[in-house]
């Protein structure tokens, strides 16, 4: 049973939404600054940081279903989410602030920045995972659902792109800004307070929608019931088909993400004032984002969607590089060719959000499917186990960018305009056929997921059917499910 039945009031949408901005947050430090802070300012081998950030990353992917699972055992008259969401935001602060102000302002050793960033990430995965896992528990509706998450990409994009912003105009302006450690401090502290207000705000504004005692009290925690029960929600056949679609789609977003400052610079040869403009066409493509999923979603549901966006995205991204080496596109570096690389940025990552907005929000019809198998509700587990996806198929792109770009012999230290025109053409086509592939994998496991909007509203009313007949001490009990008798081959 859900919190709220029929429309969602606007108030719960946007502070819903606002919860995400610690993400953001975290994730414009993660990919943009930290390295450099680390390497360039306080004189960390490059290497050595980048290997502590992926152990880092690989831990944080191991705990997450954990978190997600004592998530969903969490048996409080405020609820399962809400104690984790009161509790974690202010050691996150704290954690977040010393990774941008190391103690005696020095670089820390290899094992101190592994524990700090291990840290921060664990502890941005206990305010996130609980705060998705929300979602299908404040409505049951398949669009509410699709709106929730739109407002959480919003305002997710909203928090990274504000920092992003303040970093170079604010914090540390100017040519030599970056390699400035007081802006950093400055940074640090304010994407502190940002992550705490945004977490414990949407928590507060929530409070009085979600905070009441489970309807069921879990069994006390052990690590094998844990894994049993974790392996039991990840062997959901749609949940796997999914999964196979995300891994693909991720993979070829960290690659995106990883290599456009080598394209803006190598292809585009975008100026410093033009570099200044990319985040805000990258801000206006998820407003217009936040203006199409809705209507597509309930024109082609939300596989369709996911799938077609992961195929237009791709395609319409690559068009200006097929444009540009057929001779076809202006001078690079010209308004002519920054804006109109920019109109089809725009469009491209739009599409691209629209994927993964659609398959976030498909995670919430398979806590439902689960719930009709087993008498119980995991979407914490489901959630956590998207993260642990994300993260090390990002990884994996951000991996593939490196063996791009050595694959095509990119000098060390190149100036843009500079670089032989046989290099660039040699990373665009790695880039672009590595995509295009990934976009394919993606489409056709996303187009293949198995619960429609008719499937889910039968549910739905089955469940709620099932709960009214039940005698309370049968809800009390389930029924004991083997956890590899429906496994996806079933």
């Amino acid at each position: 049973m859900s919190f709220i039945e029929g429309k969602l009031p606007m108030r719960v949408k946007l502070v819903q939404g606002f919860g995400a901005v610690a993400f953001g947050v975290k994730d414009s430090g993660f990919s943009f600054f930290l390295l450099i802070f680390y390497n360039q300012v306080l004189g960390m081998d490059a290497a050595l940081v980048s290997l502590a950030l992926l152990i880092a990353l690989l831990v944080d992917a191991v705990v997450d279903p954990i978190l997600g699972n004592l998530s969903d055992r969490t048996y409080t008259r405020w609820g399962r989410r809400l104690p984790w969401l009161y509790a974690a935001p202010i050691p996150l602060a704290i954690a977040w602030v010393l990774l941008w102000s190391p103690p005696g302002g020095e670089a820390p050793s290899f094992p101190g920045l592994v524990a700090i960033a291990i840290a921060v990430r664990v502890l941005l995965s206990a305010c996130e995972v609980p705060s998705a896992s929300l979602v299908p528990e404040i409505t049951q509706d398949y669009d509410e659902r699709t709106t929730l998450f739109r407002y959480r990409a919003l305002a997710g994009w909203v928090g990274g792109l504000t920092m992003m912003v303040l970093a170079y105009t604010v914090f540390m302006p100017g040519a030599q800004g970056l390699l400035q450690a007081e802006g950093y401090f400055a940074f640090g502290i304010f994407g502190a307070g940002l992550m705490a207000a945004s977490v414990i705000g949407s928590a507060a504004g929530m409070h009085r929608y979600v905070a009441r005692l489970p309807d069921h009290k879990p069994p006390p925690f052990s690590i094998k019931g844990a894994f049993a029960e974790i392996v039991e929600a990840f062997s959901e056949k749609s949940f796997l088909i999914l999964a196979a679609g995300g891994l693909a789609a991720y993979v070829a977003q960290g690659m995106t993400f990883s290599i456009s400052n080598y394209l803006n610079l190598f292809v585009w040869q975008l100026t410093r004032e033009q570099l200044v403009m990319y985040p805000a066409v990258l801000f206006l493509s998820v407003v217009l984002m936040f203006m199409v999923v809705g209507p597509l979603h309930r024109r082609f549901g939300k596989a369709k969607s996911a799938a077609i966006s992961a195929i237009g995205g791709a395609v319409i991204g690559l068009v200006p590089y097929a444009f540009f080496f057929a001779g076809l596109w202006p001078p690079a570096g010209t308004y002519a060719s920054t804006f109109g690389f920019f109109a089809f940025l725009l469009v491209a990552n739009c599409l691209g959000i629209v994927s993964m907005v659609s398959a976030t929000s498909m995670i919430a019809e398979i806590v439902e499917a689960f719930e009709e198998r087993t008498h119980r509700r995991a979407e914490a587990a489901f959630y956590s186990g998207n993260w642990l996806i994300q993260k090390c198929a990002t990884g994996a792109g951000i991996f593939l960018t490196g063996q791009i770009i050595a694959f095509s012999q990119l000098p060390a230290s190149a100036a843009p305009g500079s670089v032989p025109s046989a290099v660039i053409a040699s990373l665009v086509a790695c880039f672009g056929g590595a995509v295009l592939l990934l976009a394919l994998v993606a489409a056709y496991w996303l187009w293949r997921f198995p619960i429609s909007r008719t499937e889910h509203d039968a549910r739905v009313a089955m469940l709620a059917e099932r709960r009214r007949r039940a005698p309370a001490a049968a809800l009390d009990e389930p029924p004991q499910v083997s956890p590899g008798a429906h496994s996806a081959g079933a």
